[in-house]
């Protein structure tokens, strides 16, 4: 029996590691200032406590450190005199009498107190069987690994799914089972009329269900499964439903609900209700002796040595709910069916009390069962008649219902689907039964303001974060306590990391916070320069510098850094948009970026994608016919874009001039897809065919399409003109998009899709075609002057002060007195277009940039091919790919034993007392990159960057630290930094990679290197290839893709890191 506590501690068992067991942990560990208990507990799971309401996000990351709660170092760095923890170890028996806990590993401990926070698990229906295959539910880490699994299976490709249940629960599921690769067709069985049956009325719901619809989903509604169908082989192949209809899936996920995991507290004899959970009073206590009080205030606060307490009591849990489905933002709150339930109300809360079960503690009621139906302010609805404000737009996706007292005096609950903007704000209303000082029209109208929601308005109780009850007070004094940012406030507070659907107000509510204490709000471009880019702008063009050294001399934090991955780029971005030299001149290529660098987008595999503009979709024949050609000489894969043009993958960068040459000969240009510039300007076929047709939108996006082309702007942007109101070109998507109307052109301003979608705005009507132009000149140069660093013009004009209304009167009214300006700036641009690829093409020095290697004309297939629906492609990336760190140790033999080896010339590396350049060089099978630093030398590494397994670090940016000049080359594909003399990753340690000595004899280059066998042993292109395995090419799943590398002890731990776009931080995003 476990009894090592001190005398002087009480001990605590916690059964359970989930969210409330580690957050009970946390605020007794946080109130004990007097060291008074020992926490011990005891989790079933083998992982520490994580956030299951992430759980849809696994599926794309499978790392479950990212779901953590507190890092492993969080624990390890706790006194372990007062906490430890136990995972993959379940509590089997709890004696009351004897005051113990056992567990499965046979492990028992004698306890003070015990709480008991062992959480939910699945409802199951009566015809359910886990075990057959392909049944699953949705509830933890193992359940989800489960379902990954088995939807991995060769077999499973293009299968359909069924989700069972169409609540909170239930669309959770259905996003994460429509996002698997290997599901062709999910559908939603749920026994309601419509989703979300238990948050929304039918208004609400119908909103809900056409998003639904519109991602391809089936929704069966009003039905309810009746038992599962099996094949001979027992495998799930389909369900019948109510009434003898079948619906064929081979993947079922159950999410009808969750049920108390009482099972320990029944078997323990304590008191527990007839419907599931444990039955408890007002201060959590149960009906045996000394288990715990779980309020952790009462515990430690209610007697002190500064006095006594009253002790705390259970409040009314609150219904309110906030989260994103299926891509829909959808909230309720309060007494959200008071308007159609006031009688049911009055019921349920009658039937609470006389409910013999809620009084087996024979002293009190059940506080585990709510008094009242939604909430607190449910008894003001059952006291007399409510009356409803409802908002219903089917276009936007947005609905709104508000529940208000008779008199419109307090606002007693609601509903939101597609706009939740307002829901800390009326939540914050509802608890504290506060009367309104607007009219309740108000709140479905708004009070038409454009500035950001700081939160001012809110009392310091408000509750911001609802996952971890943190409040507008405890934020604010979060910030005064010494919080210079969201991340200290996120880690002193927890506020954003559950759900993290606070996150957009609770930075409002930290930059506003550090307004007021006087704490600068640091928006500086990076630690070379100590200004934001809108600054940096306005010294560049205002000092008419033309280059890197010359800004970094002029405003540079170091004068004689060279620079980083975040301002290289930047300042690359702000030459190009006010001066337009080549960015491969030597003086600028350094500045850019891999897609920058080499004029196309890197791919996966190291080869590059060639995007030829073609204005507004309009192409010929002879043109598609040459692109056909060019794909089938070159082996390119070729997919139409969503901006209308045509894509050419797999391009190797040695043949990327050569491509250029064929497709400028023919009449194209670059689309500049590689760059942060215009994009596209997308077009219906307007009044140029269409019967419905106003406008001629094809002329008006060839001629916008023509003058925009080539800008580099912060980000990229991208135009729409549509010939009608019936929008087929998605105008109001875009950065900027045109509508014709009968009078002119309604001009829109700052819609995205991507990630963050948004819609855009109207920025003037009925405009005459003669003064789109301008209007839209004097946008787009007032947002290239004043943007941040990698900001779309939707984020830009969300965080101008005075919005849109500001945006009209600099534009339109030209208030700042800048239009002149920008129209003029605007003009000069355009006036400095060239083609880039066209100046390559007619440049034999710059073609040189394009080898593979340079020492050798020989090329290296980095990625063996596959071959699926008629074309070639990269085999897959392994998904399981471990952490490597590769060093000289790994090698046969010592450096000792190594010789200086010629492997390129001086010239091959072009130096330049300017910037920095890079070069990779083969030697045997292996690719080494070699650098030049202007007044440092040369550097050489492995050419793989680990992380990946791609060898493209000689394309990566080389940055230092300004402070201690410390060097470091960029991975171009994920921005793994790597130290160029240690090899030692700088923002993952679980990577490194191999460096090498260099030094110059004349005009020859050499590196100190092992025999070419023992350097292949370890870095060898063979060696790690990605692969595809036996499987025909054309089905190859992702475990018939083989990755070969060096013996295991060079290899660490499974790394999941890195299985989408969250890989790629939004800040490097270049």
């Amino acid at each position: 029996m476990m009894s090592d506590a001190k005398s002087h501690y009480e001990t605590v068992v916690v059964v359970g590691l989930g969210m409330v067991g580690i957050a009970y942990i946390e605020k007794l560990l946080d109130l004990d200032n007097s060291h008074r208990y020992r926490i011990v507990t005891f989790g079933e799971e083998t992982h520490l406590a994580y956030n299951r309401v992430q759980l849809t996000e696994y599926f794309e990351h499978r790392n479950i450190e990212k779901l953590y709660l507190n890092s492993p170092e969080w624990y390890q760095q706790q006194d372990p005199d007062q906490f430890s923890f136990h995972v993959g170890e379940t509590v089997v028996t709890l004696d009351t009498e004897a005051g113990t806990v056992t567990t499965d590993a046979g492990r028992t401990v004698a306890y003070d107190h015990c709480v008991i926070a062992t959480g939910s698990e699945a409802t199951l229906p009566r015809y359910a069987d886990l075990s057959v295959p392909g049944v699953f539910v949705y509830r933890n880490i193992s359940d989800i690994n489960k379902l990954l699994s088995y939807a991995d299976q060769e077999e499973l490709k293009d299968c359909s799914a069924v989700v069972i249940g169409g609540g909170l629960l239930g669309l959770e599921a259905a996003k994460a089972v429509y996002d698997l690769s290997s599901v062709k067709e999910v559908t939603i069985v749920h026994r309601q009329a419509y989703p979300l049956s238990r948050q929304l009325d039918a208004h609400g719901g119908e909103i809900v269900l056409r998003r639904i619809k519109a991602m391809g989903v089936t929704f069966l509604g009003s039905t309810s499964v009746q038992r599962f169908l099996v094949d001979d082989n027992g495998e799930l192949c389909g369900l019948e439903l109510v009434g003898g209809s079948t619906v064929s899936c081979r993947i079922v996920v159950i999410a009808i609900g969750i049920t108390p995991r009482d099972d320990l507290a029944r078997k323990a004899g304590l008191a527990c209700a007839q419907r599931g959970g444990v039955v408890v009073d007002d201060s959590l206590q149960t009906s045996a002796k000394d288990m715990a009080d779980i309020l952790a205030f009462n515990f430690t606060q209610a007697r002190t040595e500064v006095g006594d307490f009253k002790p705390r009591q259970m409040n009314n849990p609150d219904l309110s709910t906030k989260l994103k489905l299926m891509g829909v933002d959808v909230a309720s709150f309060g007494d959200y069916f008071a308007e159609g339930a006031r009688v049911q109300i009055k019921s349920a809360t009658q039937g609470i009390l006389q409910d013999p079960a809620t009084n087996e503690l024979g002293k009190t009621h059940d506080a585990s069962s709510p008094r009242k139906h939604h909430g607190a302010a449910a008894a003001a609805a059952a006291e007399g008649p409510v009356e409803a404000l409802t908002y219903r737009d089917p276009f936007g996706g947005v609905y709104k219902k508000y529940i208000f007292s008779a008199d419109g005096k307090y606002l007693l609950g609601g509903m939101m689907v597609g706009d939740t903007s307002e829901y800390v704000k009326l939540v914050a209303l509802v608890k504290k039964k506060k009367a309104l000082d607007v009219p309740p029209s108000q709140f479905i109208l708004g009070s038409r303001s454009d500035k950001a929601d700081t939160g001012d308005d809110l009392d310091d109780d408000a509750q911001i974060c609802s996952c971890h009850n943190v409040s507008k007070g405890r934020i604010v004094q979060c910030i005064k306590d010494g919080a210079q940012n969201v991340a200290d406030v996120k880690s002193k507070t927890k506020a954003g990391a559950g759900c993290g659907g606070c996150i957009p107000l609770l930075t409002n509510i930290v930059k506003a916070e550090l307004k007021k204490a006087g704490v600068a709000v640091n928006n500086n471009l990076c630690p070379h320069f100590a200004m934001s880019r809108a600054d940096l702008f306005s010294v560049i063009k205002i000092k008419k510098l033309k280059t890197m050294p010359a800004i970094m001399e002029a405003v540079g934090t170091n004068p004689r850094a060279i620079g980083c991955e975040i301002c290289k780029p930047a300042v690359g971005s702000i030459l190009s948009s006010l001066w337009n030299e080549h960015i491969m001149n030597p003086v600028h290529h350094a500045n850019q970026d891999t897609n920058d660098r080499f004029l196309a987008n890197i791919q996966r595999n190291g080869t590059f994608s060639v995007v030829p503009r073609v204005p507004a979709g309009e192409i010929t024949p002879d043109k598609l016919i040459v692109l056909g050609q060019v794909a089938q000489k070159y082996g390119l894969y070729t997919k139409i874009t969503g901006g209308q043009r045509v894509d050419l993958f797999g391009a190797e960068k040695a043949d990327l001039p050569s491509i250029w040459k064929e497709l400028v000969d023919a009449g194209f240009e670059s689309g500049y897809a590689y760059g942060k510039a215009l994009r596209t300007v997308k077009s219906c076929v307007g009044s140029s065919w269409c019967r419905y047709g106003v406008g001629d939108s094809v002329g008006m996006a060839v001629q916008l399409e023509q003058r925009y082309k080539g800008i580099r702007s912060p980000h990229k942007f991208k135009g729409g003109v549509s010939g009608c109101v019936r929008e087929c070109a998605e105008a109001q998507g875009k950065d900027f998009g045109l509508i014709a109307t009968d009078k002119g052109w309604n001009i829109f301003v700052g819609g995205n899709g991507g990630a963050t979608p948004r819609h855009a705005t109207l920025l003037a009507a009925d405009v005459p075609p003669s003064k789109v132009i301008r209007i839209l000149d004097r946008f787009v140069m007032y947002y290239i002057s004043t943007a941040d660093k990698l900001m779309r013009t939707a984020r830009w004009l969300e965080q101008m002060e005075g919005g849109i209304d500001k945006l009209r009167r600099v534009i339109l009214d030209d208030e700042l007195g800048i239009c002149a300006d920008l129209e003029r700036d605007m003009d000069e641009l355009v006036g400095t277009y060239y083609d880039e690829w066209k100046a390559v093409v007619n440049d034999q020095e710059r073609q040189k940039m394009f080898r593979q290697f340079v020492n050798t004309d020989k090329r290296v297939p980095q990625t063996e091919i596959v071959v699926e629906r008629g074309q070639m492609r990269p085999a897959d990336w392994d998904k399981t790919a471990a952490p490597l760190i590769l060093s000289k140790a790994d090698l046969r033999a010592g450096t000792d034993q190594w010789k200086w080896r010629k492997v390129a010339e001086v010239q091959d590396l072009t130096p330049s007392d300017g910037t920095t350049t890079s070069a990779a060089v083969r030697f045997g099978d292996s690719q080494i990159a070699i650098f030049h630093v202007p007044g440092r030398g040369y550097f050489a590494t492995q050419q793989m960057c680990p992380h990946r397994r791609a060898f493209v670090l000689d394309h990566g940016i080389v940055s230092d630290d300004p402070k201690s000049g410390a060097l470091y080359v960029s991975c171009p594909m994920h921005k793994r930094n790597f130290d160029l003399t240690s090899g030692k990753c700088l923002n993952d340690e679980s990577y490194g990679i191999i460096s090498f000595e260099v030094r110059t004899e004349g005009d020859d280059i050499l590196l100190l290197l092992p025999e070419e066998s023992h350097l292949d042993a370890v870095i060898g292109t063979s060696k790690w290839m990605v692969r595809k395995a036996t499987a025909q090419a054309s089905n190859t799943a992702d475990s018939a893709l083989d990755i070969v590398g060096p013996p295991e002890e060079a290899v660490g731990s499974v790394d999941k890191s890195c299985e989408g776009a969250a890989c790629v931080s939004p800040q490097l995003d270049w």
